[in-house]
């Protein structure tokens, strides 16, 4: 297949960032619809819309099983899926006791898990920059942390809500390299979200249950957020963004979706009038800027990592 030219691969990676600002915004749309915030209700939410996104691409699956893949495209994909399902288990439970501007700020650290586990495990040299880069982020880190801590408002327990964003960014980090091997194994973008989004529902349903969850009975408009996540964030959001792992590095991808934040942020004043404390805000950036500092390239071309 041709690579696009870059004003697309841009157009689809800035299409993906919109659709996937969308979601943590909707979380907390669920729960103050629900009246409840529990981690069994955090997985319900998780396992319906990651389960919408699987049945629309359900029609690919006739195609997989004639032309199976191999062994290994299978194990990366599936891996993938099961990262996605971690992320989703982690991220989204975050939601419930921080804030949405320190959620998706540390869960879009991304690229610094991404540089560090290219150097670890496909042989990718760890820079001086990258070092300095990781410093700063921790400082942000630190900083959102204490800003959100004093925010009791919309920040019932920050710290253990923190601490889930930053495993979430870890296996976000996994799902795209993954990701990203699978496609390169010859797998097309559409077979493997299809596996990747069938891996994490089945693997987040029995979760749901094992909490004493069920998936009827809420208000209406919990399941209209669920759906909206389904084609907005998960459909078109992370969808755009697997597709941009064909063509560009997964460093590059995680970068732009640290733009996540801002938009979800923007949207949360809006729809929810959820401010960020002035402390959150900065720890904000100084986290972004200390990704900057690591990620972005010196030279005018960029590695693939």
């Amino acid at each position: 297949m041709k690579k696009p030219k870059s004003w697309q691969i841009a157009s689809i990676l800035t299409l993906g960032v919109i659709a996937v600002s969308t979601a943590a915004p909707l979380i907390r749309l669920s729960i103050q619809a629900a009246g409840r915030s529990g981690v069994g209700f955090m997985f319900f939410i998780g396992a319906m819309r990651l389960s919408l996104a699987a049945l629309v691409l359900s029609p690919h699956w006739r195609v997989i099983w004639q032309n199976p893949p191999s062994g290994r495209v299978w194990l990366y994909s599936m891996g993938a899926g099961l990262c996605l399902a971690l992320h989703f288990a982690t991220w989204i439970t975050s939601l419930a006791y921080t804030s949405i501007a320190a959620s998706t700020t540390l869960v879009t650290t991304s690229p610094i898990w991404v540089a560090l586990l290219s150097g670890l495990g496909w042989g990718e040299k760890l820079t001086l920059k990258l070092g300095v880069g990781m410093g700063i982020t921790v400082l942000g880190s630190i900083l959102i942390a204490w800003g959100s801590d004093h925010n009791r408002a919309i920040a019932s327990q920050p710290l253990l809500g923190n601490g889930l964003a930053l495993i979430g960014a870890l296996m976000a980090s996994l799902y795209f390299l993954l990701g990203r091997q699978a496609q390169r194994q010859g797998m097309s973008v559409g077979h493997y979200i299809t596996v990747a989004y069938s891996t994490a529902a089945i693997a987040l349903i029995p979760l749901t249950g094992l909490f004493g969850v069920g998936f009827g009975g809420y208000p209406l408009p919990v399941y209209g957020y669920i759906v909206l996540m389904a084609i907005f964030s998960q459909l078109i959001g992370h969808s755009s963004l697997n597709w941009s792992l064909r063509w560009i590095s997964p460093t590059i991808v995680t970068l732009v979706v640290l733009f996540e934040p801002i938009g979800s942020s923007l949207l949360g004043w809006w729809w929810l009038g959820e401010i960020p404390t002035l402390a959150v805000a900065l720890g904000g950036l100084v986290v972004l800027g200390g990704i900057a500092i690591a990620i972005i390239p010196t030279d005018p071309e960029p590695r693939n990592l």
